[in-house]
């Protein structure tokens, strides 16, 4: 079931994972235990990533193909289609079809940082839009798009941005997912304007728990995530040599942003595991406890 009909026949929010392929035996028998632990908790997507210029082609199709017919999982794959041309979208995205997707989340995706030689294609799409448009005509993928609340590091104002989720939207994205952030208001905010702007698709937000403080700064550098200074202080006040400690603090703070996001009629939360299982099985229970989750 893609995932507006999903989001069409349930009231409840809804619960989805994302994953990202493994780069090798020993991290693919790990990341084997966490989709399994994290599969008890019944979530109704799982997301599969896609790497920059391709560069986890065969291990995306590998891992969505495991998750959908080996663990019976509804799965989300993501394409990234930065440096690829027509004819590698085409053969990517048969490839897909083929397995039986019928959601895609469409990104322009990163420049290649570790494939040496990297040229992209001349006929590339240079923007999501492009991919989209490419598409949608071509095949019946229930399509989505990114949503920057932050506004995406590239761009030239969060205004802009924000008019380019529109332009997803009126191109053919049926659902937004939003980067995350670890202020609510300022998601809060970006639906505000994107729906003044007639967005009215669903805008599903990004959920990174604080797995570590090192992972959570390289994170947010990439992704340019602000830290607001408040959750730095509280940060600061741990004991700096006890990880444990960090990841608890970690589980409570998205366990409240998760409540909070809930009780303001969010239509989902789409948790970024980083291929990890604890954090997100230990928020997931406290929030079904609370009865703002189903299951």
């Amino acid at each position: 079931m893609n995932l507006i009909d999903l989001l069409g026949k349930t009231a409840s929010p809804i619960l989805s994972f994302e994953f990202f392929p493994p780069g090798d035996d020993k991290a693919s028998e790990k990341l084997d235990g966490v989709v399994d632990e994290l599969a008890l908790l019944g979530p109704d997507l799982v997301s599969v990533t896609f790497g920059a210029g391709g560069s986890t082609r065969t291990g995306s199709f590998q891992l969505a193909e495991k998750l959908k017919n080996d663990k019976g999982l509804n799965v989300v794959a993501y394409f990234a289609g930065y440096g690829l041309g027509p004819d590698d979208i085409t053969s990517v995205l048969d490839r897909y079809a083929g397995l039986g997707i019928e959601t895609l989340f469409v990104v322009r995706g990163d420049k290649p940082r570790n494939l040496e030689g990297f040229v992209p294609h001349p006929d590339s799409f240079n923007h999501a839009t492009g991919l989209i448009d490419f598409i949608k005509p071509r095949y019946d993928f229930c399509l989505g798009g990114a949503g920057y609340p932050e506004g995406h590091p590239e761009a030239v104002s969060r205004e802009k941005d924000f008019e380019y989720v529109r332009l997803k939207v009126d191109t053919g994205a049926r659902f937004i997912i939003a980067q995350y952030c670890y202020d609510n208001s300022v998601f809060f905010d970006f639906v505000e304007r994107v729906r003044s702007m007639g967005v009215t698709a669903p805008i599903i937000p990004g959920i990174m728990p604080i797995y570590g403080i090192k992972l959570m700064e390289g994170l947010a550098k990439v992704c340019g995530a602000t830290i607001p200074e408040s959750l730095r202080s509280e940060l600061a006040a741990l004991p700096q040599d006890d990880p444990k400690a960090v990841s608890l603090f970690g589980i409570d703070f998205a366990t409240e942003q998760c409540r909070e996001l809930l009780k303001h009629g969010v239509p989902g939360l789409h948790f970024y595991t980083m291929d990890r299982s604890k954090s997100i099985i230990e928020i997931v229970t406290r929030l079904r406890k609370e009865g703002l989750l189903k299951g």
